[in-house]
């Protein structure tokens, strides 16, 4: 088993990406500690992963509360053990973020206050503890579309994405001297609930995102989360500070 007994914090785990991560990282003999606001949701991926014979347990955890956060990694810790991996799954694409021009500034700021903030939050009450131990390994999801513009707009979204790919950057370099790996894999238009539930109502949508993309299909969330086992795992000691496209080449089409 590739994480056989590695203590894997995974933020938002109660579906989508982080509830699949959870259960392909229990699957490969980590320990996960589900974090999740959705106490119902965290729960029933804990349930499932112990059901399963994997080791799981639930931790309420709202990235974007620095008490939250701080409660949920001390809980996790005292739990499971001394933490070696951070998935910083947890993220937000609400309907109302669009252009910068009518995008209102409490959608703005709830959006980096869950896909930037969280993350430095997360990083800020793990990396302390990766740090005493000498290992750790930080996983942060971004996105394609920091890379690319669209005429469909998401402006907050894009731009704490960006944000993403920037910290991991400042990440990898502070905190390698000290053990501590950190790499950002950016997903192409994957199949998570929301997305597909949005692309069912809107036929038009699907074609035209469909067509930019060479693979023929969205993607997957096993196919961001074999990637993340990677991250995770020893075989990815000297990765440090990559940006990884899994977006079935959509960066890669100039038409």
């Amino acid at each position: 088993m590739r994480l056989k007994e590695k203590v894997c914090l995974i933020t938002g785990a109660g579906g989508g990406m982080g509830k699949t991560a959870a259960r392909m990282f229990a699957e490969e003999g980590a320990n996960v500690a589900v974090l999740e606001i959705d106490e119902t949701a965290g729960r029933q991926t804990a349930a499932e992963i112990q059901a399963a014979g994997g080791a799981a347990e639930y931790f309420h955890c709202d990235v974007a509360s620095e008490e939250s956060v701080k409660q949920a990694v001390e809980r996790a810790v005292q739990s499971l053990g001394p933490v070696e991996v951070l998935y910083n799954n947890a993220g937000i694409m609400p309907p109302d973020d669009r252009s910068v021009i009518d995008t209102e500034e409490a959608v703005w700021d709830r959006v980096y206050g869950i896909n930037v903030k969280g993350i430095y939050l997360m990083c800020k009450h793990t990396i302390p503890r990766m740090m005493d131990q000498g290992k750790g390994s930080i996983i942060n999801i971004a996105s394609f579309v920091a890379f690319m513009g669209c005429s469909v707009p998401q402006d907050a979204y894009t731009a704490s994405k960006g944000a993403v790919v920037s910290l991991t950057k400042s990440l990898a370099i502070q905190f390698r001297p000290q053990g501590i790996r950190s790499n950002a894999i950016c997903p192409g238009p994957i199949e998570t609930p929301l997305m597909t539930d949005w692309l069912l109502q809107d036929e038009q949508a699907r074609q035209i995102r469909l067509s930019r993309q060479p693979s023929g299909r969205f993607g997957r969330a096993e196919d961001i989360v074999h990637c993340a086992v990677y991250l995770a795992s020893d075989e990815a000691e000297w990765t440090n500070g990559s940006i990884i496209h899994i977006d079935g080449g959509i960066t890669s089409n100039y038409f």
